[in-house]
């Protein structure tokens, strides 16, 4: 069984027992529900939601990440180039993105 679920403004597929890195969550450290359900997958039977499926959820663990036990860490460094030719203009700015991790426990619906 399988789930497509909407979190932090992109897309993830899951399944039970599978740990995720989403966008960070308000969320404290414990059991979560997440109902934006896009689609529901079992044995090649496929359930679509317009857009979200009435009732269907899945519930997440939240775990710890880093010092003191937060609730999100950071991602890889990205770095952000400018650069305009022939002006001796060079601008260079990183970016870690925060994240939270999540054990998928269940699906329901």
């Amino acid at each position: 069984m399988f789930a497509v679920i909407k979190t932090g403004g992109k897309q993830y597929k899951v399944a039970p027992g599978d740990v995720i890195q989403v966008e960070k969550l308000d969320a404290e450290l414990g059991e979560i529900t997440l109902n934006d359900v896009l689609m529901i997958g079992k044995d090649g039977d496929f359930t679509v939601g317009k857009p979200f499926i009435e009732g269907a959820a899945v519930k997440a663990m939240v775990l710890p990440q880093g010092k003191e036990g937060l609730t999100y860490g950071k991602g890889e460094k990205i770095y952000v180039l400018k650069r305009r030719r022939r002006k001796n203009y060079r601008r260079k700015t990183g970016h870690r993105q925060l994240f939270t991790e999540l054990k998928i426990t269940s699906i329901e619906g």
